[in-house]
């Protein structure tokens, strides 16, 4: 059976009665490509339930699937009720699907998309990030495609329309998307690397449907390359000093929650999905469970990490959670914007930085450090030391810094001593 969706503004005769009278629906999602629309009219009159199909290229289909129960009790029939409107407009989808595709429909790149996403969640680890990126720039322009029919020339074309059009922030569900402004080429540079990332996944879905036989060629993506020269990202990280400014400026609960970024180097997810039980206090680690590469691992602490670890977890039940808020609550998704941004005004981090960028402080602190890079990768829970040596490899003592400061030229250069630094 199907989930029933709930919505206060709508599930009752009085919710609907308190909604203004338009000729717009208004809607509820039911599921992806699907909602549910109650059209409120004036003059007495019961309002009609409508079925809201998305086709594809930002465009809908809207088909009437009866009568609201605002005067007369529901029937089931031609009297829905919120509940039966639901059924009657996922059954209008099924009906709809054989009255144009037949009984399976074309195998379409959403359906591919789809069975990527499954195999992920059954194989390894569907990172939501993954899965944002489908539904948001994979899925609305290519989704109703048949893959059989799709061309070098569309890929091509959805992969420069990514690279060209702003990064978009994200927004509550329903809400109209916003766009970054500014940037200039290191913005175009990161779009680039999004598209990228965009077809990287693209062709993994495609490429499994064509190894399960359900094409017979993957010439039209294979053919499509990525943009060159767009993966080295100028890497933002704090000072010690930084740092430490930082935390001071931090809200307490917010505080703790950085202060365990900085000691760990791990993701937000992984931190706020921490118990009390995962840090091990005779081996001074703590164990991320659920991790983006699917894999379980154990983040090594310093001396302090432990300290740091042992004072939040003191006399707490094993099954707490060990980072949260002020009400007890653990942190939800962008929870941690603006208590970040107001933590680097107060500490005048300029320009400011992310919370992810405490991951890379971690990373790049202890490269410069002297910690093997492989160290770097296996505490970051990166497979390998790929990434480690794109973004961090220039900070690690090398034989060619040590050469070069050695041995190159001096030309007798003497900084002013009336020159203050800042």
């Amino acid at each position: 059976m199907a989930r029933r969706v709930h919505d206060k503004t709508l599930d009752s005769r009085d919710a609907r009665r308190r909604l203004k009278v338009r000729g717009k629906p208004y809607y509820r999602a039911l599921e992806r490509g699907l909602h549910l629309g109650y059209r409120r009219l004036g003059g007495g009159q019961a309002g009609t339930w409508v079925a809201r199909h998305y086709v594809g290229d930002q465009q809908y289909e809207v088909e009437r699937i009866g009568t609201a129960d605002d005067i007369s009790d529901a029937d089931g029939v031609a009297v829905l009720d919120f509940w039966q409107a639901q059924d009657a407009a996922r059954k209008d989808m099924v009906d709809r699907v054989h009255r144009v595709h037949g009984k399976h429909g074309p195998y379409t790149v959403g359906r591919a998309l789809d069975d990527y996403l499954e195999f992920l969640n059954r194989e390894r680890k569907t990172g939501k990030s993954t899965r944002y990126g489908v539904e948001a720039l994979i899925r609305p322009k290519l989704g109703d495609i048949e893959v059989a029919k799709l061309t070098t020339e569309r890929v091509e074309r959805w992969r420069n329309e990514i690279a060209d059009t702003p990064a978009r922030i994200r927004t509550r569900p329903g809400l109209a998307p916003v766009y970054k402004t500014g940037g200039g080429k290191d913005a175009q540079r990161a779009r680039r690397a999004t598209a990228n990332r965009q077809l990287t996944v693209l062709k993994a879905a495609l490429n499994k449907s064509w190894r399960d036989g359900k094409v017979a060629s993957n010439s039209a993506w294979a053919r499509v390359a990525p943009f060159r020269g767009v993966n080295v990202a100028r890497v933002r990280y704090l000072s010690v000093a930084e740092a430490q400014r930082l935390i001071n400026a931090c809200d307490p609960d917010f505080r703790q929650l950085v202060q365990a970024a900085l000691e760990t180097g791990a993701r937000l997810g992984e931190l706020v999905a921490l118990q009390v039980h995962d840090f091990n206090r005779d081996a001074g680690t703590v164990g991320i469970r659920d991790s983006k590469s699917g894999k379980p691992r154990h983040i090594v602490l310093t001396e302090e990490g432990a300290a740091f670890f042992r004072q939040i977890c003191s006399g707490r039940p094993g099954h707490a959670i060990m980072l949260p808020r002020a009400d007890g609550q653990p942190w939800g998704p962008g929870h941690q914007r603006e208590p970040m941004l107001a933590a680097n005004a107060r500490a005048k981090i300029t320009p400011p930085i992310s919370f992810h960028g405490l991951r890379h402080t971690w990373a790049s602190l202890a490269a410069m450090a002297g910690v093997p890079l492989m160290v770097v990768a296996k505490n970051l829970g990166h497979r390998d030391t790929r990434m480690v040596e794109l973004h961090y490899g220039h900070l690690a003592p090398s034989y060619v810094a040590d050469a070069i400061r050695a041995g190159a030229p001096r030309f007798g250069f003497k900084p002013d001593r009336k020159i203050a630094t800042i």
